[in-house]
């Protein structure tokens, strides 16, 4: 069904609860909040260790998050939300619509944000393991990289860092336009993983735990050595 089009009373009644966010979609969700506002306090504060090391663990969780949406439930697969540009430019022509919620996953333009989101935290992270070994001068690259480059990446980690800040403050705004313009609580199914859809609307198909802790391994796996490495 198509999420984007006037929803009618009759379509609205029936309604029951979906899990339609699985726990490892929502503990990733809360806890690059809690990673990012710590990793800014932690620099503001110069706390560069506790910054290293909350960097490592966001890096860990966003390459996770890149797996679970290759292999994980559906509503978190790349190829669930990801849709054309035109799709997501349609949906946000209508933003100001006062509808019923039937989306199951993110919308056309939430999946843009979303990948956006994921791509300013991947390039912020990868250059901030480089930076602290470009630093320090215990990173393998740094003895190969010109200093001309060391420099860029240095710049860059701060530019992202902007860029990131910005796109979580755009974020932000887009769920309080969305409860006050269409009535759509974009918050309560992240916190409890439910919401409320007609009937006729199937509950999305979960990825197994023996799948979330594979693909945690791996991502601690690879995170521990690009930060010996890179």
């Amino acid at each position: 069904m198509d999420a984007d089009r006037p929803v009618t009373a009759q379509t609205q009644s029936g309604g029951r609860p979906v899990l339609v966010w699985d726990m490892p979609t929502r503990l990733f969700h809360w806890l690059v909040v809690v990673l990012v506002a710590a990793a800014y306090v932690t620099s503001r504060l110069n706390w560069m260790d506790w910054h290293v090391r909350i960097g490592e663990a966001l890096l860990a969780l966003v390459l996770f998050r890149l797996l679970w949406g290759f292999f994980g439930s559906e509503t978190a697969r790349f190829r669930g939300f990801l849709r054309a540009p035109a799709a997501a430019w349609q949906h946000l022509r209508h933003v100001f619509r006062r509808e019923a919620d039937l989306q199951v996953g993110h919308n056309a333009a939430g999946g843009w944000m979303v990948l956006l989101l994921l791509a300013l935290l991947l390039g912020e992270t990868l250059s901030g393991l480089y930076v602290n070994n470009d630093v320090a001068d215990d990173g393998p690259l740094t003895q190969w990289v010109p200093a001309s480059i060391a420099n860029a990446i240095t710049a860059l980690h701060t530019i992202l860092w902007d860029a990131l800040l910005a796109a979580v403050a755009l974020h932000v705004l887009a769920i309080a336009l969305y409860a006050i313009a269409k009535g759509h609580n974009l918050l309560r199914p992240m916190l409890t993983g439910r919401k409320l859809l007609p009937e006729q609307i199937g509950a999305p198909r979960l990825a197994s735990a023996l799948l979330v802790l594979l693909l945690l391994v791996v991502s601690v796996a690879a995170t521990t050595l690009l930060a010996m490495y890179l």
